[in-house]
């Protein structure tokens, strides 16, 4: 049995990322802040929000339209959704786990712990059962009458029944009925487990027929070489039945731990929806469009600020539809990062499955995301941020693949003007000549002036009013010339942990 939740024709890969090779943008996005909302305390469900923000990549248009619908039936019976949650976590309780355990490579010990983990999966499937197909009127989706159909195909009551029948004759109460033949030096072969005979509750029937002749042997309570001759042959006969029924433990426990991992994901999107609509933040689902250079947006807002500040945030329109380069200039802290950030965060929910913190939000599909900021000098000194900058940079050249998505903010600003534009130019051109898409936040004019004339780039502007205050909302603009004074003071001369009034209120927008 499968669950294809997550997938329409394959299962979920539930590995989260290894500390030796952590999602490299995670730091850039604030991606912790977006899986706590969706996880809360549950380290479970951070590692499978975890896995599905990794393998985004990987999924296709029709992956992210099945995973929609899904979700879409989730938002609108939540209760429902949960109740399946809390019954296929139950073998996996504190209270329940040695209940299905699956260990011993003893036959007697493999099959009893088969038994056991078979009959409390049965138990579990057949309410979850239960559950889906007293609801299943409520459900639209695909993934969802998919799985409803194979617990119904799979699980009938005659098929339960029949199974916890021959469960517990599994359990060998009466004891086992086993032949052998007898070998060379009188030793047993051919040993078979043979079916319970049917015990006939007549007394009368028992004393009138006669039964083949029998002989009984009785161990000595101190004769451990004879019980260790009885256990031997006993696992002889069980060896072949105990193999069979340990793997359909397996399955039926994988089958269940599928549907836990799956499930998860989609709690997940519940936690984060319903943390959303506290702080008052609508969400819309994204449109993945199969056309090339596809970057279209109303209102999109960096969610994960939204949840750190508890509150609404300023979103932004933008129309890039066939220009892969978006160039962002303007004031200092006026919502430059801010978007840069919400750009990301969509293209990943988006390729995940998830909504979006916009009105409406439509993009092409990538193959990986990238982000390039301006980070601390190294404490080491072992390296200046311009030898950072670009090592950085000759990291993701090694792992990036045509179509992908580059966020650069403030790049290779640590040396002069000119160096630093000729640089970001050639790689900038470098990776649209790959067919990589690019946002780059960037206060250097003379690099955003050499692409003035070039028909694949939208500039974008933060605004500043005269008077300092800002609307932390961009619009499409060509870049100045000239710098404001007091940013350019504020951003040199003021210590980084100092924060005024207007700082604060920048904060709060970008």
């Amino acid at each position: 049995m499968k669950t294809f939740l997550m997938h329409p024709d394959r299962d979920f890969d539930v590995r989260p990322p290894s500390p030796n090779e952590p999602i490299l943008f995670a730091r850039d996005l604030e991606l912790d802040v977006l899986v706590g909302a969706a996880a809360g305390d549950d380290r479970y469900l951070r590692d499978i929000m975890s896995a599905a923000c990794a393998s985004a990549w990987t999924n296709d248009i029709a992956t992210i339209r099945y995973r929609q619908a899904i979700l879409k039936d989730c938002l609108a019976n939540p209760s429902l959704v949960r109740q399946f949650y809390a019954i296929a976590i139950e073998p996996f309780s504190r209270e329940r786990s040695w209940y299905f355990s699956l260990y011993g490579r003893d036959p007697s010990a493999m099959l009893g712990s088969g038994v056991r983990t078979l009959q409390s999966c049965l138990d579990v499937l057949a309410r979850l059962r239960n559950a889906c197909s007293a609801n299943a009127s409520r459900f639209d989706s695909q993934g969802f009458h998919q799985l409803f159909d194979t617990l119904e195909r799979d699980l009938n009551d005659a098929y339960l029944a029949a199974a916890r029948t021959d469960l517990n004759n599994l359990t060998f109460r009466r004891g086992v009925l086993l032949s052998a033949q007898v070998g060379d030096g009188g030793k047993g072969v051919a040993t078979m487990l043979r079916k319970p005979q049917p015990r006939d509750l007549s007394w009368v029937r028992q004393v009138l027929t006669p039964g083949p002749q029998s002989f009984t042997l009785q161990l000595h309570p101190r004769d451990d070489a004879g019980a260790q001759a009885f256990s031997e042959l006993k696992n002889r006969g069980l060896s072949l039945i105990s193999d069979a029924v340990y793997q359909s433990a397996e399955h039926v426990l994988g089958f269940i731990k599928a549907l836990r991992a799956e499930l998860a994901f989609y709690i997940g999107c519940l936690n984060l929806k319903e943390q959303l609509d506290r702080i008052g933040e609508s969400i819309a689902f994204p449109e993945a469009s199969e056309a090339p250079r596809r970057f279209q947006c109303r209102n999109l807002r960096d969610v994960c600020l939204a949840l750190t500040m508890g509150r609404g945030v300023v979103g932004n329109d933008v129309d890039a539809n066939g220009r892969p380069l978006v160039i962002i200039t303007g004031a200092n802290r006026g919502g430059k990062s801010t978007f840069l950030r919400s750009v990301g965060l969509a293209q990943l929910m988006m390729q995940c499955g998830l909504f979006v913190a916009a009105d409406a939000f439509t993009s092409t599909l990538h193959t990986g995301l990238f982000t390039h900021y301006r980070h601390e000098e190294d404490r080491s000194m072992r390296s200046g941020k311009f030898d950072e900058e670009l090592v950085r940079m000759g990291t993701i050249a090694d792992h990036i693949h045509r179509r992908a998505l580059v966020l650069f903010n403030e790049s290779f600003a640590a040396t002069n003007e000119q160096e630093g534009s000729e640089i970001a130019r050639q790689v900038v051109s470098a990776l649209l000549d790959s067919d990589v898409s690019v946002f780059f936040v960037s206060h250097m004019y003379e690099f955003a002036r050499l692409f003035l004339d070039d028909d694949r780039t939208l500039f974008l502007r933060a605004e500043r009013g005269e008077d300092g205050t800002r609307s932390f909302r961009l619009r499409e603009a060509k870049p100045l010339s000239k710098s404001f004074g007091a940013d350019l003071y504020e951003r040199i001369f003021m210590p980084s942990n100092a924060v005024t009034g207007t700082q604060a209120k920048a904060g709060a927008g970008g």
